[in-house]
């Protein structure tokens, strides 16, 4: 095993890459757009670091910690909890294991009963032991069903958990997984949630950085048109090639050969280039919109996020200067509000929406002064994850020849789980030499 070519220049690929470079392994990453990250990247505009999309970095995920460097990232992290908000009533929810300050607060919002907070404390517990093998294994079944086996008050799950697991599931109704629910509250228990000064996309610049330096070649704006392998068309590939175990890629007219490929692409193109029918293409998305205030309008929410307790308007709004002052120019604010699913509306009435929401979570406020700075339409932000999805998951070394998968697809959607997946193709990779 001489050379590997990566296909898609997300993490799932960036850290492929690293790791059979690492190895002695010659390597090139081929992705579409001019720039790496998929579907985690930033721009940098009039000052504002705006992220495709509301994402953040769960700092306990064991892949965050194997493959980044989180000291130079430079991370911000967002208060333990979050404020829930209706019209004219906002209340603190925090952990007042890891955030003292928020104790009495806790203790006194009437949202959730006594016996809701005791069982969040039991949770903890319950799920402090859990591995992720053993908990994407076996039975599974909806958020919703978990939590209303455990016992919490249906006006509470209405009013925290579904807009808290709406935003990490992109799934209000909580028909998600239960194991999904189940190793990010352990993470969320053992971590924080954060994001880099730079904006999310420092991280897979990181992980760009980091292949580089270990000999992978990375090409920009080169979309891979298909794949040949001897098993798949030995017929459309060359005599000398298809007496071999080599496989080719086609990009833009121009054909490269290699021992090996590892697709690390978005779903739908990874079926298209290899064929596989088990790779997932049912999608959940969101609309997030990006807005800016003067400084002396911010909102009394600190770090943490703002979570819509009613079901019209966006399903959170996030405080992203106040957490990094660096994601947003002197003398203003950036807020960040999102809309789960694909609404109807246009940009402008979505954000019509955001500023009547504002307006009566602080109907002491104005908010005359709040700018619609952009829109991003995320038509597909994660595969859908029903209850056992995990157990349809495609294998990595599920396509013919010498061609692996990696992304999070192929394990659960999380940045944890596409960085997993690439390290695991890597090693697939490696094994099979």
């Amino acid at each position: 095993m001489t050379r590997v070519i990566v296909v898609g220049g997300g993490l799932a690929g960036l850290t492929a890459a690293r790791h059979l470079a690492r190895a002695g392994i010659d390597v090139q990453v081929f992705e579409r757009r001019s720039s790496v990250g998929g579907r985690v990247r930033s721009r940098h505009e009039d000052g504002f670091v705006l992220d495709r999309g509301f994402q953040v970095l769960f700092t306990a995920y064991p892949a965050a910690k194997r493959e980044l460097d989180l000291a130079s990232l430079d991370l911000h992290e967002f208060t333990p909890g979050a404020t829930l908000a209706r019209p004219g009533h906002r209340t603190t929810l925090a952990d007042p294991l890891r955030d003292p300050g928020s104790l009495t607060n806790t203790l006194f919002n009437r949202d959730p009963t006594l016996f809701d907070k005791l069982r969040i404390l039991s949770l903890r517990q319950e799920f402090a032991d859990r591995d992720e093998a053993d908990l994407f294994a076996g039975d599974d079944r909806s958020i919703r069903a978990l939590l209303a086996d455990r016992g919490f008050s249906e006006p509470f799950v209405e009013r925290f958990f579904a807009p808290f697991y709406g935003g990490i599931t992109l799934d209000r109704d909580l028909s998600t997984s239960a194991a999904v629910f189940g190793y990010t509250f352990r993470m969320l228990a053992e971590g924080s949630i954060a994001i880099p000064a730079d904006g999310m996309g420092a991280i897979p610049a990181q992980l760009a950085d980091a292949a580089r330096d270990a000999g992978a070649e990375i090409t920009l704006d080169t979309p891979a048109e298909a794949i040949e392998t001897p098993e798949s068309g030995a017929g459309a590939i060359d005599a000398t090639t298809a007496s071999t175990d080599e496989v080719t890629v086609e990009t833009g007219g121009e054909t490269h050969e290699a021992d090996a490929v590892v697709v690390a692409t978005d779903p739908q193109s990874a079926r298209d280039l290899t064929g596989v029918a088990s790779i997932p293409t049912d999608a959940r998305g969101c609309v997030t919109q990006y807005f800016s205030l003067p400084t002396h309008d911010a909102l009394d929410t600190g770090r943490k996020l703002l979570l819509n307790a009613e079901e019209d308007g966006p399903n959170h709004v996030a405080p992203l200067s106040a957490v990094a002052p660096e994601y947003a120019p002197e003398g203003r604010e950036l807020l960040s509000a999102t809309f789960l699913g694909d609404p109807d509306e246009s940009d402008d009435e979505l954000a019509r929406q955001v500023k009547r929401t504002l307006a009566a979570w602080y109907p002491e406020r104005r908010f005359d002064d709040l700018t619609h700075l952009r829109t991003d339409r995320i038509p597909f932000a994660q595969i859908a994850q029903p209850p056992g999805f995990y157990r349809d998951a495609p294998a990595v070394d599920a396509p013919a020849g010498p061609v692996y998968l990696a992304g999070d697809h192929t394990r659960w959607s999380s940045i944890h789980g596409a960085m997993d997946s690439g390290r695991a193709a890597a090693r697939a990779v490696l094994d099979s030499e």
